[in-house]
C-alpha cells in the first residue's frame, strides 16, 4: 500500500489536492501535527477535496508518534536529497511504502534527514526555482510508484463513461 505523509503541512489547499490525490490512487494520508490551518471539512473541500469522505486518513500528534505507529519501507522527498526518486525500484517492494513529504515553508526537519540520508531522494528542478509545489511533488512520486506496479486497481479507462467513449 502507498502512503502519503505530510509533516506539518501548513497550507489547506495543497493539503486538499493531495487528499484527492490520495483518494483517486487508492492512497492512506497521514497527518502530521502541528497543521498550519484548521481542518475541517468546509476549508477542505473548497481547496479541491470534495472527495473528503472517501479519503482515508489519520492524524498524529508528532514524528515519534507516527514512527511508532507504522511499519514499513520509508522514504522522504526533499530537496536536499542526492538520489532522485526515479532511482528507486518501487516494482520490487513487497512492504507499506510510506512517501514523506515535509511542511511547505521550510520541508522535513534536518536532524530527521540527517538520520536517513540513504532514504532521501529529491525530484530534479533546475536552478531558477528552491522547489516545486507540495501537491505537485506527491502527485508526481506517487504516479511513478504505481506505474511501476502497473498501477494496481486503477482504472486505465474511464470508469464513467467508458472506454469507447471516443470511438462514438
Amino acid at each position: 500500500m502507498i502512503n502519503i505523509v505530510l509533516y506539518e503541512p501548513e497550507i489547506p489547499e495543497n493539503t486538499g489536492n493531495i487528499m484527492r490525490t490520495c483518494v483517486a490512487t487508492n492512497a492512506m494520508l497521514h497527518l502530521i501535527e502541528p497543521l498550519g490551518f484548521i481542518f475541517d471539512e468546509s476549508r477542505l473541500k473548497r481547496s479541491g477535496a470534495n472527495y473528503i469522505d472517501k479519503v482515508k486518513y489519520k492524524r498524529y500528534y508528532d514524528f515519534n508518534d507516527f514512527l511508532e505507529q507504522n511499519d514499513g519501507e520509508f522514504y522522504y522527498l526533499t530537496r536536499y536529497g542526492t538520489q532522485t526518486y526515479s532511482d528507486i525500484d518501487f516494482s520490487s517492494i513487497d512492504k507499506n511504502i510510506y512517501l514523506i513529504f515535509g511542511k511547505e515553508s521550510t520541508g522535513i526537519p534536518r536532524e530527521i534527514l540527517h538520520n536517513n540520508l540513504d532514504r532521501c531522494y529529491r525530484i530534479p528542478t533546475s536552478d531558477n526555482v528552491r522547489a516545486l509545489n507540495l501537491s505537485n511533488c506527491v502527485a508526481i512520486v506517487t504516479y511513478e510508484v504505481l506505474r511501476q506496479q502497473g498501477f494496481p486497481r486503477l482504472f486505465t479507462s474511464d470508469p464513467f463513461k467508458g472506454e469507447d467513449y471516443l470511438k462514438k
